[in-house]
């Protein structure tokens, strides 16, 4: 079954010299927030938001330097994605579910560490709070300033980023501009992104009071131990495995996502 994309409206909200663009389902019922991952944008949750919109509001921002927001902030330091969300939440005057997927996770983590107050349920999408070796971030600004830009298709953007569910995230999110198809983030700015989110967050990760779904993938980014570890440093921590998944779990496993989604936004468990 194709997934549904609900219908939206664009909101704005404008904080510290950063415009962010969200996108809001408007009602019924819980507020849901939605953050994507690294070089992402909301569209690619558009999915995700349309099996929740018959029971919840769902709003999708995209983060600074991602999609319509300001591509290039001076600041992308944790604590500045943590405030444009905190923002945000404080708009809709009342605690939301929050859900992030990798770079979005990591967001979402910290937020509710930061304002428990704010969020009532955290939904952690292959996220990590270990950090990691800091080459990974100038490894990925190489490879995204590589790109040939601009692509002068779509056609020719296949060419080079393949047909993998993140290329194709990716070529479908491209904006018309300077003769061809650019994406919507800067190089360098994800690469300091990035380096910022591979700081390790244990002390962040063991004080966590919201009750909290961690979900990984089969075929994910982190290893069998760091998984256990990530657990065992809070056990009461909900874990949830899933079977055939990429990193990208919300794309290539649509169905088994939101279905352990809804579950845990329904209170089941």
């Amino acid at each position: 079954m194709t997934p549904s994309i609900p219908p939206t409206r664009s909101r704005w909200v404008h904080r510290d010299r950063v415009w962010l663009h969200v996108l809001d389902t408007g009602p019924p019922g819980t507020p849901v927030v939605l953050l994507h991952g690294l070089a992402g944008s909301a569209r690619e949750l558009l999915p995700t938001a349309g099996a929740l919109a018959d029971d919840f509001r769902v709003l999708l921002p995209d983060q600074r330097g991602h999609g319509r927001s300001t591509r290039l902030p001076e600041d992308t330091s944790r604590e500045a994605f943590v405030a444009d969300t905190v923002a945000l939440i404080e708009g809709l005057d009342r605690p939301v579910d929050l859900v992030g997927q990798s770079m979005g996770g990591h967001t979402a983590l910290l937020t509710a560490v930061d304002r428990p107050d704010l969020v009532d349920r955290l939904v952690l999408l292959e996220t990590h709070p270990g950090g990691g070796d800091p080459a990974q971030a100038a490894d990925l600004g190489a490879f995204l300033a590589s790109w040939p830009l601009p692509f002068a298709t779509p056609k020719v953007a296949r060419s080079f980023l393949g047909e993998g569910v993140l290329a194709r995230a990716w070529i479908e999110d491209l904006e018309q501009a300077c003769g061809g198809l650019r994406p919507r983030f800067d190089p360098l700015v994800m690469e300091r992104t990035l380096r910022a989110v591979l700081e390790p967050r244990w002390a962040e990760w063991e004080r966590l009071e919201v009750p909290t779904l961690a979900v990984f993938a089969e075929h994910g980014m982190f290893t069998a131990d760091q998984k256990e570890e990530m657990i065992a440093r809070r056990p009461h921590t909900h874990r949830v495995d899933l079977p055939g998944a990429s990193h990208d779990a919300h794309l290539d496993r649509h169905g088994l996502w939101v279905d352990t989604l809804r579950r845990w936004l329904a209170r089941s468990w």
